[in-house]
Order: C-alpha cells, then sequence, then structure tokens
C-alpha cells in the first residue's frame, strides 16, 4: 500500500527566527543569518518543510538501481531547516555571531570592570 503524500507547502516554518517544532533547533535571532522558506529542489523534492517525506524523493522510491549519489550536493541542503544546525557546534558558531547582552553599555575595547572586584 502506498502512503498518501500529504500537501506540502514552501512557505516559512519559522516563528521569530526559530524551529520551535524542533527541540534542539537553535535560534538565529541576532546573529544576522535570515531564515530561508522552504524550496523544491530540481527532483521535485521539498528541502526543509520539516515533513521528511515526499512522493518523488529517491527515499520513498527506493530500489537496487537507485545509486545513493543522486542525493548528494547542496540541492538536498535546506541552508537554515537542517539537522546540522542542532549540533552544539553549529549552536557555538551562532552564538559567536550574537552581539553580547551588554551591548549598548560596553566598551569596545576596554574592560571597564577591570580590578574592580
Amino acid at each position: 500500500m502506498k502512503k498518501e503524500q500529504s500537501k506540502f507547502t514552501t512557505e516559512k516554518v519559522s516563528i521569530d527566527d526559530t524551529m520551535p517544532h524542533q527541540i534542539n533547533a537553535p535560534s538565529f535571532k541576532g546573529t544576522g543569518i535570515k531564515m530561508k522558506p522552504p524550496f523544491v529542489n530540481k527532483h521535485g523534492v521539498v528541502i526543509g518543510d520539516s515533513s521528511y517525506s515526499s512522493e518523488n524523493s529517491p527515499l520513498e522510491n527506493w530500489s537496487k538501481e537507485t545509486d545513493p549519489a543522486i542525493m548528494s550536493g547542496e540541492e538536498w541542503v535546506h541552508p537554515t531547516n537542517d539537522i546540522g544546525w542542532n549540533t552544539s557546534e553549529n549552536h557555538e558558531l551562532l552564538e559567536s555571531k550574537r552581539k553580547p547582552q551588554a551591548f549598548p553599555f560596553m566598551h569596545p575595547t576596554i574592560d571597564v570592570s577591570k580590578g574592580s572586584d
């Protein structure tokens, strides 16, 4: 029995620069990285919609003749809704792009609190 293909969308799936439906997904807020909407690649597969199933996907139509290399390349990776963003290394990368919370009151080059403790 073949699974019925749900209606997919290329509409925005983020809220306030976050992916709240993914428990470990980072927030892009304040990083300068803009969330991107899902897109359809040349194989007709929606990338970045968080549904992870598409009737045109080689994963849904796998056989002995399917070359796994067909699923390699940038057209299979969403720039902001990708599981790779959930790693601690990428969380640190995003954190390094944010301005410190005390930003408006900090001196850019001098630690004015040095020796005050």
